[in-house]
């Protein structure tokens, strides 16, 4: 095993070296002898590496570049792109540093000068998406551990908004009224409040995964790649009869094109806008659609496969506590206290019956 060698052709320096019985020759394509000796030192070292059965340890960047070829197939194009852009847009001096470089402190200053015009909520999945990163060089024997721990910053969580169901009837007639010369646009919104439909399931909804005779959906391309069927209400059993297709996407735009998240948001920004309710996301509407069947009485575990969650936990985070019972026991201790409605400030409570 002998160690890299330089020699010039013309005015570019090349490198040899030989590994195990194989002689390699390469050009390093500098001029100076100084950044050829440290191109023909990285390539020696990740020769070494690859003879032990390990992968050489890249820069973040060359990381990024890496995971984004190894996962544009088996993932989602959308997913892939957005850890790509947001890790090259803000991960900053990191990206040319070696992984095993990257420090904690680095990643703090890196999330710190992030938090600056971004939400902690944000820098949260930029963490993630780091370690998203660094653990599949772990799993590639790129690195031996993770060289950086940065816990996730604590976010105040917001108040969930749900469509109320005395609104639904008038916010569904205002939207069929936008989306008037666009009945697939109509369509998807009403799978998504019926069925509680993803929005990338909506949009991918196709003709043949409905069962008109057993009033079943089954979506093809969802997001834990599970396939089951699910009931469909009768009011959507009702205008899908007329229009239902042999084949063919259910839900597109006039011009037969896919649907896009933004000209969803759109229509449903304008619908509460006029029905006078607060802003709701497609997001919002599944967590509607899972409160309304617990509140029903539907088991916890059947509401789970409703929403095609694989963790149980999942399902939790989407459900809305019913405060009725809260509301029902204020109303009580406040007649044991004397503070029912209607009562004036210094009246005298009334006088507690015996043996309450």
């Amino acid at each position: 095993m002998r160690g890299p060698s330089l020699f010039r052709v013309g005015q570019i320096w090349h490198y040899r070296y030989q590994l195990d019985g194989q002689r390699v020759q390469r050009s390093t394509r500098e001029t100076l002898r100084l950044r050829a000796e440290l191109v023909a030192e990285d390539a020696w070292e990740a020769a070494k590496l690859r003879a032990r059965g390990q992968e050489p340890e890249p820069t973040l960047r060359e990381l990024v570049g890496m995971w984004e070829q190894a996962h544009l197939l088996p993932l989602s194009p959308s997913h892939v792109s957005g850890v790509v852009r947001n890790v090259l847009a803000h991960a900053g001096e990191l990206l040319d540093l070696r992984l095993g470089q990257v420090t904690t402190e680095g990643v703090e200053a890196c999330r710190n000068t992030y938090l600056q015009g971004h939400a902690r909520s944000s820098a949260n999945l930029l963490l993630a998406q780091l370690r998203l990163l660094y653990g599949w060089a772990l799993r590639r024997r790129m690195i031996r551990q993770i060289p950086w721990h940065v816990k996730r910053l604590r976010v105040q969580e917001k108040p969930r908004r749900l469509l109320p169901v005395a609104a639904t009837s008038a916010w569904l007639e205002e939207v069929e009224a936008l989306a008037e010369r666009e009945p697939g646009m109509a369509l998807a919104i009403r799978l998504m409040v019926g069925l509680g439909l993803r929005e990338s399931e909506v949009v991918t909804a196709r003709w043949e995964w409905l069962d008109l005779e057993r009033g079943t959906y089954t979506p093809g391309a969802t997001k834990g790649r599970e396939a089951y069927p699910r009931p469909v209400p009768a009011w959507i059993l009702d205008e899908l009869r007329p229009v239902a297709r042999p084949w063919g996407p259910m839900a597109t735009t006039v011009t037969g094109k896919r649907l896009t998240a933004g000209r969803i948001q759109r229509v449903l920004d304008s619908a509460c806008r006029a029905v006078g309710i607060p802003r709701l996301t497609a997001h919002r509407l599944r967590g509607t659609y899972a409160t309304l069947l617990a509140e029903a009485g539907v088991p916890l575990p059947d509401i789970q496969r409703a929403m095609g969650h694989k963790d149980v936990r999942t399902t939790l985070r989407y459900l809305e506590h019913d405060m009725q019972r809260v509301a029902r026991a204020q109303i009580r201790l406040a007649e044991r206290m004397g503070l029912s409605a209607g009562r004036k400030n210094g009246e005298p409570c009334p006088p507690r019956a015996q043996g309450a």
